[in-house]
């Protein structure tokens, strides 16, 4: 079951690279376009927040891996820790943003944090 915990963190955080790079370095190109339903104008004026909120799916990614790496009990203590994080952004950003928010950061997270926990 650790495995298999394991990979779906690595899993999340991989998606949370992916969101990084769609709002740092996407966000005005077609593909980050396209994919936050953007026009230029809108994504011109909201670049700047966007690379910013793409440093915190960073954060959030690098804490999914130091947890993968860490001793091993230290490493679930900071993957629960992270997974949370992730877990409450994704329904908050689900509450207030879009609700597909739910689905493609909060379940994923979800799914995660019970199987990490089940694995401990």
């Amino acid at each position: 079951m650790s495995l298999i915990a394991n990979i779906v963190v690595a899993l999340v955080a991989l998606l949370h690279l992916y969101f990084l790079v769609l709002e740092m370095f996407l966000w005005d190109k077609p593909k980050g376009m396209k994919a936050f339903g953007l026009t230029p104008e809108k994504a011109q004026i909201t670049k700047v927040m966007a690379a910013n909120q793409g440093l915190y799916n960073g954060f959030l990614a690098a804490g999914l891996l130091w947890g993968l790496v860490a001793e091993p009990a230290f490493g679930h203590c900071i993957k629960l820790f992270f997974l949370l994080c992730v877990l409450v952004a994704g329904i908050f950003g689900a509450a207030t943003a879009s609700k597909k928010i739910l689905y493609i950061q909060a379940l994923p997270a979800a799914l995660a944090l019970v199987l990490v926990l089940a694995s401990a």
